[in-house]
């Protein structure tokens, strides 16, 4: 079976088309990324240990926020959030208040 793409993806907008591939020869592990669009999509397998090693060298990457950062962030969100509130309260009476005087009832 013959996947056929789309001309962007086999490279004919760019002059350099790229072979078509048929399922049966995609590898069952591709470590690198190929340039085929079909290829890329096999997703890379590594084992729990490495998994784990890799997991813990990201999350040592990671900035974590100061207390007094979460802290002030936290309070913008509950004061944004009370004023939402208040004005969709304010617009939601004023409708009912419009509408009342236009039913009449």
């Amino acid at each position: 079976m013959v996947v056929d793409l789309h001309p962007d993806l086999r490279g004919e907008s760019r002059g350099t088309p790229l072979p078509t591939a048929s399922l049966l020869e995609i590898p069952a592990r591709t470590p690198y990324l190929t340039g085929n669009p079909i290829r890329e999509r096999v997703m890379a397998f590594t084992n729990p240990l490495q998994f784990l090693q890799q997991t813990r060298a990201e999350v040592a990457k990671v900035v974590w926020p100061t207390r007094r950062e979460v802290l002030l962030t936290t309070v913008m969100v509950f004061i944004l959030s009370a004023l939402a509130a208040t004005y969709f309260s304010l617009v939601d009476l004023g409708i009912r208040t419009a509408l009342t005087a236009i039913i009449g009832s």
